[in-house]
């Protein structure tokens, strides 16, 4: 691996010269220019059939501000590969407030990429952006919307999204940012047709992963931040009023005790907040961009979850196995569903689900430590917060209890630990649940809040 200090000396400039866009009668592309001075050139590119942008004109500055927004996002994949202490933005003037917005959020959003490659270097100082270009006008996206567009990956938080918006009237469309057998099997389930699915394709440049393999910097990048913009773009082409996210009150927390480390940094309130105003105030699409489960915890969205037994062949939240299409059964994040789930869904079910018991592994001590904050990191996963997963560890230990089965050896690894006498007599508080820092409109506060405490869990 080669050092931060060594490619920044060597590489002091990157630059995002600008986006293009392509209108075909089949598709719409657009596609970035960035450079490394003296290293490489970089061209990702989106792509989208033509029937999911109805309303595309590239004329239109709102649809501009976006493009060019999401290759704001797309940059810190390919600036990550020598940290440049140099951007030059060549596509679009920023005023100094959003200068500040967005080194803020590359800052955080590369925590994870820092801290794991052993970079300490202040916000200040780790990048300054220079801007070259034309500002934007104020102009503002003056169309009636109406709608939902809802992200999906596969996991279980979209599904309870998709499930809980069937209560809602009006158009409602998922968004698919490349496609995968679970994601594809999770709307079908839904009861989307194919004209409500909108499907992009992005594609890396390949020049950036020869880079990886050659031992230039490689790590975690805000890849919601990239559906944030993108899914406001696509919403706003649709006519659709709401963007509307699964990103839950669990992510709020770092992924390394003592620290603002978090993995699902781009999926926490702070961003989603700060996303809010941003577009606003610099874009002004019109659409309105929030999370309906930002009042919940995982725990709470894993025991909706287990009500809709329709989706449990399908869901998939493997990155591993992602390629696969499957449960690698060996990460933390198999290991983390598999226990979320564990307190609302009988064992036989999960087995049946994974294609194995989880609890039975012991290969999986290390994982199990991680996650209840035995250890000091969390997995670098999206993962549940380190109470509520001893809650549901413990409250799955008492069932197994009153059954007088036999212990599996996960769990009864997990009662050797101190985590277990701290969490076994606790008062369960996710149980009624609800965190009010949330930017969720009024008319869809009744989906996630009336009904709290209402669903009794699958299991008992």
């Amino acid at each position: 691996m080669k050092s931060f200090t060594e490619l920044r000396d060597r590489y002091p400039l990157f630059s995002y010269h600008g986006y293009h866009m392509e209108e075909t009668p089949e598709e719409v592309r657009f596609w970035y220019n960035f450079e490394i001075a003296g290293l490489a050139s970089f061209q990702p590119t989106w792509t989208i059939e033509k029937r999911f942008v109805p309303k595309w004109n590239e004329r239109d500055e709102v649809i501009q501000k976006l493009v060019f927004s999401i290759g704001m996002v797309e940059l810190s994949s390919y600036w990550k590969i020598t940290c440049s202490p140099l951007v030059e933005i060549h596509a679009a003037g920023l005023d100094e407030d959003q200068i500040a917005w967005w080194k803020k959020q590359y800052y955080w959003g590369l925590g994870e990429f820092f801290y794991t490659n052993g970079i300490d270097i202040s916000l200040d100082e780790f990048m300054h952006i220079k801007t070259l270009g034309n500002h934007f006008s104020a102009a503002r996206g003056a169309y009636p919307l109406e709608g939902c567009l809802i992200p999906v990956g596969g996991g279980k938080d979209s599904i309870v999204t998709m499930e809980l918006l069937k209560q809602i009237p009006g158009r409602q469309y998922a968004y698919v940012l490349n496609n995968r057998g679970a994601t594809q099997a999770s709307v079908d389930t839904a009861g989307f047709s194919d004209d409500q699915v909108v499907k992009v394709r992005r594609t890396l440049d390949p020049r950036m992963l020869e880079l990886n393999r050659q031992g230039y910097l490689n790590g975690h990048t805000p890849f919601s931040a990239l559906v944030a913009f993108s899914a406001t773009l696509f919403a706003y082409v649709n006519r659709l009023q709401y963007v509307v996210l699964s990103n839950e009150d669990s992510a709020n927390e770092s992924t390394v005790a003592g620290t603002l480390i978090n993995h699902q940094y781009s999926k926490s309130f702070d961003f989603e907040n700060d996303f809010h105003h941003y577009e606003k105030q610099y874009v002004g699409s019109g659409v309105y961009y929030f999370s309906l489960l930002r009042g919940w915890s995982e725990f709470q969205i894993a025991r909706e979850f287990a009500r809709h037994s329709q989706y449990f062949s399908v869901f998939r939240s493997c990155n591993a196995g992602s390629k696969q299409d499957a449960w690698c059964c060996l990460c933390p994040k198999c290991l983390f569903v598999y226990l979320i789930l564990s307190p609302f869904i009988d064992n036989d079910q999960l087995k049946a689900m994974f294609g194995e018991d989880l609890l039975e592994k012991q290969e999986l001590y290390d994982n199990l430590e991680k996650l209840i904050g035995y250890q000091k990191e969390k997995p670098f996963e999206c993962v549940g917060s380190r109470a509520e997963i001893n809650t549901a560890i413990c409250l799955t230990i008492q069932a197994i209890q009153a059954r007088n089965a036999t212990m599996p050896p996960l769990l009864a690894h997990y009662m050797t630990l101190p985590q277990y006498e701290e969490y076994r007599n606790q008062e369960n508080r996710y149980t009624n649940y609800f965190n009010e820092h949330n930017l969720i409109p009024k008319q869809f506060l009744p989906l996630v809040k009336e009904g709290i405490v209402c669903h009794p869990s699958s299991k008992n």
